[in-house]
């Protein structure tokens, strides 16, 4: 399965990463998700969120995560770019491409790492 991982403070280009993108003709399904900043946080208005992310340790549960779902999906590839620092309402802090044979599938594994992510990765955010 073809892996990739950014943790980064530049704004994700997503144009460029579907243009980058490995196609396989026997894979069915491209599910994509991008996570975009809200302009409210509990109910306040906010101008965005600072994240802080312990990389090292985040690149190590991210990729138990991708292997995690390897084993559960049959995937070709999953991608994945989260944002750091500063992300100003509206702009995306997330992005997330998985590939597989089938919809289901794609859909699946994407949602489960959204939710794993959430629970185990050392990412923090703070409204500001």
């Amino acid at each position: 399965m073809h892996r990739e991982l950014i943790i980064t403070p530049d704004p994700i280009d997503e144009p460029a990463l579907v243009r980058a993108r490995a196609g396989r003709s026997d894979m069915g399904a491209v599910v994509s998700f991008t996570g975009v900043v809200r302009g409210s946080e509990a109910g306040q208005p906010i101008r965005g969120l600072e994240y802080e992310a312990y990389v090292p340790m985040a690149e190590h549960q991210f990729r138990l995560l991708f292997d995690m779902a390897a084993q559960r999906w049959p995937l070709a590839s999953v991608r994945l770019v989260h944002r750091t620092g500063f992300v100003q309402a509206g702009e995306a802090s997330l992005w997330i491409e998985v590939v597989a044979p089938h919809r289901g599938e794609a859909l699946a594994a994407c949602g489960w790492l959204i939710e794993e992510m959430k629970r185990v990765v050392p990412i923090w955010k703070r409204p500001r």
